[in-house]
Order: structure tokens, then C-alpha cells, then sequence
């Protein structure tokens, strides 16, 4: 079943008229199913959180509301549903900083997947900010902080942004997570496994909608440029060691 089709009869089981609304049904229409509720709520709070992210530099481009139809790739007969909720949220005059802690909610840290979906989150907020060529400030500065309310810290956040932004100046060890002394077998099976991790199957496997598989690939890019930036160190390397053996 689509996440389109969960969505829209969720949304359509009651009247909503504030996102608090929205959070409250949430917590109880999918009791008993728990892999339905982590798929709607993760696109709930993508939507909502989108929403709240325009208003942060007072534009929404072109490129951004393309970005937001690439990564949920919503069906025609379905938009109406997630412009709802949209409107909703940058409507509604609750601040991002309550939306954040409402999501935060839904992921409390309980399952082990959870930190991974909020990661998931960020991805996709990322992906939609930069879609217009550069990222704002104010934009910035908002995906710092919903970083900060989901619990990660300054080196968790700097890590997330590095793969969406900066990446041909940013130090491919640590958008591996990896270290410099680490031998090349060692960083080469690390790499591997990252990609593994990343692999959209192992997502739709925590509970993302199928649909979402756009912040898989923008992962394994940055993983991708990181490890070809590595390779290339130790391959200059191991030409000067030879040279000067």
C-alpha cells in the first residue's frame, strides 16, 4: 500500500485544525500497527517541517517545491492531501521549535532505528533547502537548530550538512566517518558498510515509504565522493613512497 493512500486516510478520518491536531490523532489512529505509524509519521513530519523550513528565509522557489515533489513524488490525485497538510503547519502559529519536539516524539529513542529516521529527516529537509542552488542562512540556522531539538550534537549535525553542502572542501574522513590513521583495508570495509547502511532497502527496512529512496541516493553520493577522495590520497601516497624508496 502506497504511503499516499496511508496518508490520505489518515488525514481524512478527522477534522484538523491545528498541527497539534494532527499530532494527537497520530498517536492514537495506528495503535497496534506500529510500522504504519513510523511511515505516516516520518511523512508527517517531512511536510510539516518543510513547511516551517519556507518561512525560515520568507521564499519558497521553484527549485525547492521541486525538490519536494522529487522526494515524495506524490500522485496527482494525492497532492491535495499533502498541500493540506502543508498549509497547515506554516499556517499554523505553534513554532518550529514545538513542530521539532513533536516529532521528536515520535521517534523517542525507544526503537534503535529511531536517532537513523531523524537522521532521515534531516536528509530530506537538506535535500529540499539546497535545491535552489544555495542554502540560506536563516535556513541554516533552522536546520541547525531542529538538529539540536531531535538530540545530536554539534559533530553529528556538522557531519549531516557536509554531505548536502561544501563537500568538495570538507575533510573526507569525517563524511565517512572515519579516521586518517585507520589503515586502507580498514577504511575501505568501513566505506562498504556505510553504503550498505545507506542502501535504500535497509531505509524502507526502518520504516521510511518506499517513496522516499531520493535521501538514500543523495547519502551514497556523498559517501561515493568521500571514498574517491580517500582513494585518491592513498593512491598519491603510495606513488611517493615508491618514488622514494
Amino acid at each position: 500500500m502506497s504511503i499516499w493512500t496511508d496518508l490520505s486516510r489518515f488525514l481524512s478520518s478527522f477534522v484538523a485544525d491545528a498541527f497539534s491536531t494532527v499530532v494527537e490523532k497520530l498517536r492514537t489512529l495506528f495503535v497496534g500497527d506500529a510500522d504504519h505509524r513510523r511511515r505516516v509519521a516520518f511523512s508527517v513530519a517531512i511536510i510539516a517541517l518543510s513547511a516551517k523550513m519556507a518561512k525560515a528565509d520568507g521564499i519558497v522557489t521553484r527549485a525547492e517545491v521541486e525538490a519536494f515533489r522529487e522526494i515524495f513524488e506524490v500522485p496527482p490525485q494525492e497532492f491535495e492531501n499533502v498541500s493540506r497538510l502543508y498549509n497547515l503547519a506554516k499556517q499554523d502559529i505553534a513554532g518550529y521549535d514545538a513542530y521539532a519536539e513533536q516529532v521528536r516524539s515520535f521517534f523517542p529513542g525507544k526503537d534503535d532505528s529511531d536517532d537513523d529516521i531523524l537522521r532521515d529527516v534531516m536528509d530530506a529537509l537538506f535535500h529540499i533547502a539546497k535545491a535552489d542552488g544555495s542554502l540560506h542562512e536563516n535556513e541554516l540556522l533552522f536546520l541547525e537548530d531542529i538538529a539540536l531539538r531531535f538530540g545530536f550534537g554539534a559533530e553529528d549535525f556538522d557531519r549531516i550538512k557536509l554531505r548536502h553542502v561544501m563537500q568538495g572542501e570538507a575533510d573526507p574522513y569525517f563524511v565517512l566517518g572515519a579516521e586518517p590513521d585507520w589503515d586502507f583495508a580498514r577504511i575501505r570495509s568501513h566505506y562498504r558498510r556505510r553504503v550498505m547502511e545507506s542502501h535504500p532497502d535497509r531505509l524502507i527496512a526502518r520504516g521510511l515509504p518506499h517513496e522516499f529512496v531520493t535521501i538514500a541516493n543523495d547519502r551514497v553520493a556523498a559517501l561515493n565522493q568521500a571514498w574517491e577522495t580517500i582513494k585518491t590520497l592513498h593512491e598519491a601516497e603510495n606513488r611517493v613512497a615508491v618514488l622514494a624508496s
